[in-house]
């Protein structure tokens, strides 16, 4: 194969990740280019083993290295919460607000009939079967404040509710359209601790 084929091929994988345009994968290409061999193969020894060793908690489905999260197997987290959000990178940006210590629970999306995206696509069965088997008294939904997040709120609300378990939803402070993710620890910190019952 030639180099310039090697290099394309490069460039197209590295133009698949979210977030690298076509600039930046040609930047991070000749980045590698250039590194020595040692800091290539780390790299791709980090990505092997990320991908051989993470998978999703059984009882969460936050990120995990063994049968459950850290998260889940901690005694010192409240077991009578449990924070519903949408992908587990947002589980990271509420510990950081450390505001917040109970359990998670990761849907793996939200509800959106535009990408054909139902409760039945999510985890929304295994939410339910957690809130029947375990003594939970409060669920705070922490669903991003867009159309699909609100949406899967108000379905989760509407579900939740006959099993006679308070439900609550993050407060304002967090602006509508934004993702959990790029929130300042101040603002998303004051969200869960003025959530509201919805």
């Amino acid at each position: 194969m030639s180099a310039d084929r090697s290099l394309q091929i490069l460039l197209d994988e590295l133009g698949r990740l979210p977030g690298i345009g076509p600039k930046s994968a040609q930047r991070i290409a000749y980045y590698l280019l250039e590194a020595d061999a040692e800091e290539a193969r780390r790299l791709s020894d980090a990505i092997r083993r990320v991908k051989e060793q993470v998978h999703f908690c059984s009882r969460c489905f936050n990120y995990a290295t063994q049968d459950e999260c850290s998260i889940c197997m901690d005694p010192s987290r409240d077991q009578r919460l449990i924070c519903v959000v949408g992908e587990p990178r947002d589980i990271s940006a509420i510990e950081r607000t450390g505001s917040y210590h109970g359990l998670y629970h990761v849907l793996g999306g939200v509800i959106s009939p535009m990408d054909k995206i139902g409760p039945d696509q999510l985890h929304v069965r295994e939410l339910l079967a957690r809130l029947g088997s375990e003594d939970i008294e409060e669920v705070i939904i922490a669903t991003n404040p867009n159309i699909e997040g609100e949406t899967t709120a108000s379905y989760l609300a509407r579900t939740i509710k006959p099993l006679e378990i308070s439900v609550s939803r993050l407060a304002s402070g967090l602006p509508v359209g934004g993702d959990l993710e790029y929130a300042d620890e101040l603002t998303l910190g004051r969200a869960i601790e003025a959530r509201r019952t919805i």
